[in-house]
C-alpha cells in the first residue's frame, strides 16, 4: 500500500461512566480550596496525538480506531474519542471532528 497522505488525530481516553476516577475526585476535592464553585463531574483522562500515513482518510481513521481500541485504552474501564486534527499539530488551528467508542 502506497501512503499518499498524512492524517493527524488525537485520541482522548477517559474512564467509562460508573468507573471510579480517583484523579477526578482529587481535582473536584481541591476546587473548594481554590475558591472555585459550580464545577462537578470531573473526569481525568489522557490524550494521545498521532499522525497516520495512509492512502485516504477512511484507511487512516481505521488505523486510529484500531490503535485506540486495542492499545491506547482498556475497553473494560475506559472510553475513547478520536478527534481529527486538520493541522499537523494541535497547537495550530484546523478542522476537528470526533467519533466516540
Amino acid at each position: 500500500m502506497s501512503a499518499d497522505a498524512s492524517f493527524r488525530y488525537a485520541v482522548n481516553v477517559t474512564p467509562k461512566d460508573g468507573i471510579l476516577d480517583p484523579q477526578g475526585r482529587a481535582v473536584e476535592g481541591s476546587l473548594g480550596h481554590l475558591g472555585i464553585a459550580g464545577v462537578r463531574d470531573v473526569r481525568v483522562g489522557r490524550r494521545v496525538e498521532l499522525t497516520v500515513d495512509a492512502v485516504d482518510e477512511t484507511a487512516a481513521r481505521a488505523v486510529a480506531e484500531r490503535l485506540a481500541g486495542e492499545l491506547l485504552s482498556n475497553p473494560l474501564i475506559e472510553a475513547f474519542t478520536i478527534e481529527a486534527l486538520g493541522a499537523t499539530s494541535s497547537t495550530r488551528s484546523g478542522t476537528r471532528s470526533e467519533i466516540r467508542a
